[in-house]
């Protein structure tokens, strides 16, 4: 056997084993962080907006709870056949934000918290109840935060959070992170605001994405991660191409092994 073509052989594999090598700045994060993170943006204060369809818990309370009962709204479940449990169960009603971002409360009515944030809703609600009750408490939470994370990553689906504080990176971690074939370079985020869909991609290898207005994700936010040319390419190569290397380095031993 011609030892030329063991050699030629032996650098072609090689070579497709060099090339397979993933650069790490391909998958790793925050770049550069040392650079970004003392700047004067990383210490802006978020707040979530209330927005159209947000489901409000609102409860008021007062040293005389009676006095704030009427600002309170409470429905008494029916009776259920398939669980008796819950028969009279007296549940907090919740408030929903209309599209003029609008809800009805009681006593007061008509409230425009649309566009508020949570510290200035609640001022609101407090100086209109004032008019009617001494030094009220007021306690409001958004109970239908979620996001939706598609794409190249290990648990995909629609998330669900108590608060209403929820990064990028922490949406991509309760999917399980992204998967070996997520590009991290190119993550869309889709986001609706006041009407309109507007959308922004995301590279979270550069540090500097954590002062972006999509670092902290909003109420419906929708996250597709793209596959990586490495995912693309062995879509188009096929799911073989792994069997055909082991096929060449086996028949590189072979040869090897024959000229000896």
């Amino acid at each position: 056997m011609n030892r030329n073509l063991v050699t030629y052989l032996l650098m072609l594999f090689a070579f497709v084993a060099l090339t397979s090598c993933a650069s790490k700045e391909k998958y790793i994060y925050y770049q550069d962080i040392e650079a970004v993170i003392n700047s004067d943006a990383t210490s802006k204060r978020f707040e979530t907006k209330l927005v159209p369809d947000d489901l409000l818990m609102i409860v008021v309370s007062a040293e005389d709870p009676e006095s704030a009962a009427p600002f309170n709204l409470f429905t008494t479940a029916t009776a259920d056949p398939r669980n008796s449990a819950t028969t009279g169960q007296v549940t907090q009603q919740l408030y929903l934000v209309d599209a003029d971002g609008n809800i009805e409360f009681p006593i007061i009515g008509t409230l425009k918290i649309g566009g508020l944030n949570k510290s200035q809703a609640i001022v609101l609600i407090k100086n209109e109840i004032n008019k009617y009750l001494k030094n009220p408490i007021i306690n409001l939470r958004i109970m239908n935060f979620k996001v939706t994370v598609q794409g190249e990553v290990n648990q995909p689906g629609v998330h669900t959070i108590s608060s209403e504080r929820l990064t990028l990176p922490e949406a991509i971690t309760l999917s399980g992170d992204l998967s070996t074939y997520g590009s991290r370079k190119n993550i869309l985020v889709i986001r609706e605001q006041n009407g309109t869909r507007t959308f922004t991609r995301v590279d979270i290898t550069k540090a500097d994405f954590i002062n972006s207005p999509y670092f902290f994700l909003k109420q419906n936010d929708i996250v597709y991660v793209e596959p990586n040319k490495t995912k693309v390419n062995s879509s188009v190569i096929g799911p073989n191409i792994s069997i055909g290397l082991s096929a060449l380095s086996l028949l590189v031993t072979i040869i090897a092994l024959s000229v000896k």
